[in-house]
């Protein structure tokens, strides 16, 4: 039944990639599968996000069905692919999941982040109590960690807003001034935030408790023409995709640029217009390809 919604290239080490090296080593993409389709053959559409867990869980947001599908993959093998559509839910833009296997999901057309419970019922939404003002909010992209804490970039205010898992207000962070297409961030294992502004391909940091945002890089408009999505594995490793430019980038842990490890094509192990990737503990990739309409699995290989 697997081979309904995925295909399997052979041998992968053909489709690798090595990007530049930094902190004396290299990585390799090892193209693995790619998954076109849910259980019963029913086809994916535009997806743009994807999130994982370290406990083999995979979550897509098939942004054009108006669905969520959920897999598992675990020592190469993907199982599952049963929807989830809930009313309360459409266009998928983006996808979260914390260690219980909860699911947050930015819903495109309200711009709400909607939870639901880890089977998939619908819980009710992440709405941030407590705000100062303006109250109101349009969030552009959200990271939720291990605790339960959640980020919102919200563009609106222009500002991250960081909530409690019960949504009750702690703080915030102002974006930076003159920048106006912030599109994602991203929070590391020590608590620092990161922002990502598109038009300038130029990353801010903040540091945990940090009132402001700092450059963390220079313009790296040389390197990438219109980065989307943010990810920071366990390692300090950056992972960028540049939508309209259809490839990854590699950034090492001071920002610097290392490569690009896939580029832009139909094939598989190609890419175009990839919105939203995560990165397991296991150095598995997964990315949201979008207008080639499947999500792509790769092996970080270091």
């Amino acid at each position: 039944m697997v081979n309904i919604f995925m295909k399997i290239l052979i041998p992968a080490m053909l489709l690798s990639f090595s990007t530049g090296a930094f902190a004396g080593e290299s990585i390799k993409l090892l193209y693995r599968i790619s998954i076109y389709a849910d259980n019963k053959g029913g086809a994916l559409k535009q997806p743009e996000g994807v999130a994982c867990n370290d406990t083999s869980l995979l979550v897509i947001a098939d942004t054009g069905r108006d669905r969520l599908l959920r897999f598992t993959f675990q020592d190469g093998a993907l199982k599952g692919g049963d929807e989830i559509a809930v009313p309360q839910l459409a266009a998928p833009l983006r996808v979260q999941v914390n260690a219980r296997g909860d699911i947050f999901v930015l819903d495109g057309k309200q711009r709400r982040i909607v939870k639901l419970n880890a089977g998939g019922a619908f819980v009710g939404y992440l709405a941030p109590e407590g705000l100062p003002a303006p109250v109101s909010l349009i969030p552009r992209n959200f990271r939720v960690d291990a605790d339960g804490t959640a980020y919102i970039l919200d563009i609106f205010s222009m500002r991250v807003l960081i909530v409690d898992s019960s949504g009750r207000y702690r703080r915030h962070i102002e974006l930076p001034e003159g920048y106006e297409t912030f599109s994602d961030l991203a929070v590391d294992a020590q608590g620092t935030v990161y922002v990502l502004d598109s038009s300038t391909a130029t990353i801010f940091f903040a540091s945990k408790d940090a009132k402001e945002f700092s450059p963390f890089t220079k313009s790296l408009s040389e390197y990438l023409t219109f980065p989307s999505n943010l990810f920071i594995d366990d390692k300090g490793v950056f992972f960028v995709t540049d939508q309209n430019a259809g490839r990854l980038a590699i950034l090492g842990k001071d920002g610097s640029f290392q490569g690009h490890p896939l580029n832009a094509g139909w094939k598989e192990g190609l890419l175009r217009f990839p919105s939203q990737l995560c990165v397991n503990s296991s150095g598995e990739v997964f990315i949201a390809d979008r207008d080639n309409s499947r999500v792509q699995i790769f092996s970080a290989i270091r």
